[in-house]
């Protein structure tokens, strides 16, 4: 449980935050609305934001470092290609 505790309360960013926020308004207008599927979107969105995993806990952006992997060359590969030509009849 403690590890919950530090995870919900360690590492906001404005991604996170507006996650919560805009779950949250979700959860509020279904139960206003009477609309309860909208529940579920905004339980979703709102515990994403809460408790940071997926794109609010920033698992959807790739982290590497252009240069470095440029110049060791684990990204970038010379592709060779071979022309095959048919003849269709």
């Amino acid at each position: 449980m403690h590890t919950l505790k530090i995870r919900i309360l360690t590492g906001w960013t404005f991604t996170r935050a507006l996650y919560f926020i805009l779950g949250t308004a979700v959860i509020v207008q279904a139960i206003v609305e009477r609309q309860y599927i909208g529940l579920v979107f905004g339980a979703y969105f709102a515990s994403m934001g809460l408790f940071g995993f997926g794109c609010a806990g920033g698992s959807c952006s790739t982290n590497y470092s252009k240069s470095s992997d440029l110049e060791n060359n684990s990204v970038i590969e010379d592709v060779t290609y071979e022309e095959i030509k048919t003849t269709l009849k």
